[in-house]
């Protein structure tokens, strides 16, 4: 990991921003790959996607719409251990999403005047559970779950089809999907199939969906970009980043094997330290080194490490650790500091936040309740994380009677007519006026 070193520097937050490790160029070139696979889905459906399949996921001649024995079938097979876990999380999950549920709201503004809040669900969503490097059923309920608690009837699910499992979709993802009642499956995967659920693909039964979601690589981010405005979407939750502040008392082993969780997602895994000790900056950097050359995919992990999304950044204290993390913006943040509780507060851009060196991002992976559907790329300074919230929609419902129009009719009238619009004015005036038979 390289070392970015701040020490003794005034940034101004454009500063701070440009001092942020990313690989940009990386994420320029997905935006590009990703909108041609998305028009090429959008133009020729069916064909474009099993081409795709050929091509990155070496499959041919699969069943793109899962057929419900084979969900059935993993639903059978999966091992106790892992549906017990599974049926753990949903639970956790569920009732994590339940309190992000806005409850109806009616403001009286005057007698015979009000303005009901209501939150309303999409109609069908699209979740997206990516399976290249990892297999992903926690995704599964990340995805599923917020969407279920918020009303919506019509979920459509799809996952890379895999060549280990003659092109079905990895059974253990199929099995979460049973366990959750869903059946509406495609074995379809990266850009393509956020083209597929955005545009829909009549061939295959596919209607368009009005919200995609889910994580995935850049290009699945990117593709999101690709459909906004076509659909709905949730933040773009590309290739994972963590983000530890740590002070002198922190652990560096811990720190190295919560670097290290990470990087192993992907090569374009963002791995972040933040310190104003060189101590432990020195520390977690042997450590990270004897670790990662033993973990399991020891050359995904030095490949992220060894990226320019990956750094050790040495800061004077704790108000420039906090400037720092707030302009990065991570999707993890995980903070290893003396009263982190209150160190927590300060820290307001993040797609989700561990406190204290025994709240890893593992657990916010899997069990700890709260999504795992994060934004990515600097994305949480403005966005928000995966939740209920992502396939509601807040409406208004305004109801006047007579008398409580008459009371704001001169005041429309005025505003219509200094904007130049007087049939906006002359819309109240009629309610108030008798019209002529013939009309």
């Amino acid at each position: 990991m390289r070392t970015i070193d701040l020490r003794g520097r005034s940034l101004a937050p454009a500063d701070m921003l440009a001092a942020v490790p990313r690989a940009t160029q990386a994420r320029a070139e997905a935006l590009e790959a990703a909108t041609r696979i998305v028009d090429d889905v959008r133009e020729r459906g069916e064909q474009a996607l099993r081409e795709q399949a050929e091509r990155f996921d070496r499959v041919t001649g699969h069943a793109i719409r899962v057929p419900a024995e084979h969900i059935a079938e993993a639903a059978a097979s999966v091992d106790p251990a892992v549906r017990g876990a599974l049926e753990a999380a949903i639970d956790r999950v569920r009732r994590a999403s339940s309190a992000q549920v806005p409850a109806p709201q009616v403001t009286e503004i005057g007698p015979g005047a009000r303005i009901a809040q209501r939150w309303q669900p999409v109609s069908r969503a699209g979740v997206y559970i990516p399976g290249g490097k990892a297999v992903y059923p926690s995704s599964v309920i990340m995805n599923v779950v917020p969407a279920q608690v918020a009303g919506v009837r019509a979920i459509a699910l799809a996952s890379p089809p895999q060549a280990e499992h003659d092109g079905r979709v990895h059974p253990t993802i199929l099995a979460a999907a049973a366990l959750l009642g869903v059946d509406e499956v495609y074995a379809m995967g990266g850009a393509g199939a956020i083209g597929a659920l955005a545009h829909g693909v009549a061939d295959l039964g596919l209607d368009p969906v009005d919200v995609v979601s889910g994580p995935g690589n850049n290009y699945v981010a990117s593709a999101k970009r690709a459909v906004a405005g076509v659909v709905g979407t949730d933040s773009e939750a590309g290739a994972t980043e963590i983000l530890i502040v740590a002070d002198d008392t922190a652990d560096a082993r811990l720190i190295a094997a919560d670097l290290i969780s990470q990087a192993e997602h992907d090569e374009q895994a963002s791995a972040v330290l933040v310190t104003d000790s060189t101590e432990l900056a020195e520390r977690v950097a042997t450590v990270v080194s004897t670790l990662a050359s033993a973990t399991t995919h020891r050359e995904r992990v030095a490949a992220a490490l060894a990226g320019p999304q990956s750094a050790i950044v040495l800061v004077d204290d704790a108000t420039m650790a906090e400037a720092f993390s707030n302009a990065y913006a991570p999707e993890h943040l995980e903070l290893h500091v003396v009263d982190a509780d209150r160190a927590a507060e300060r820290y307001t851009s993040a797609g989700a936040i561990f406190v204290g060196d025994q709240t890893p991002v593992s657990l916010g992976d899997y069990m700890a309740g709260s999504n795992h559907v994060l934004p990515t790329g600097g994305q949480a300074r403005y966005a928000a994380g995966l939740g209920a919230y992502t396939f509601l929609r807040p409406q208004q419902v305004i109801s006047y009677d007579h008398d409580a129009l008459a009371l704001v009719r001169s005041g429309v009238v005025a505003l219509a007519n200094a904007e130049v619009l007087p049939a906006h004015g002359d819309a109240v005036e009629a309610r108030f006026e008798r019209l002529p038979e013939s009309l």
